[in-house]
């Protein structure tokens, strides 16, 4: 079984910061892709910020909504990615789900995407 966890959400005024975490347990091989995204009430779902390993180290991908206030990152020997929130805006507010691409056995041909529960985020003006 593969788990994902999320915290760190929190009610916070505009202008203010949160940092979430989201923390991968299980029968995990390795993995890929780490990511961040948002479901807001009547919203669909919508990708906040990504990263992923290669060769190279590993590269990030944001929203446009979100560059220069939000940054991802990640611990790969906790198996951990987070979300660090900085001068947060009521459109910021939602539930902030944690995902992961990831192989559960060194026999995985590919990629499976597995879901956190999610976790709160709501920004008053």
């Amino acid at each position: 079984q593969v788990q994902l966890v999320e915290s760190g959400g929190d009610l916070v005024q505009a202008g203010g910061s949160l940092r979430l975490s989201c923390v991968a347990s299980g029968s995990i091989v390795s993995i890929k892709t780490m990511g961040w995204y948002r479901q807001a009430p009547g919203k669909q779902r919508e990708l906040v910020a990504v990263i992923t390993n290669d060769t190279d180290g590993s590269s990030t991908n944001y929203a446009d909504s979100v560059k220069g206030r939000l940054t991802i990152s990640r611990d790969n020997a906790k198996n951990t990615v987070y979300l660090q929130m900085n001068n947060l805006k009521p459109e910021d507010t939602g539930v902030y789900l944690c995902s992961a691409d990831l192989r559960k056995t060194d026999y995985d041909r590919t990629w499976f995407r597995y879901w956190g529960q999610g976790t709160q985020v709501t920004v008053s003006s």
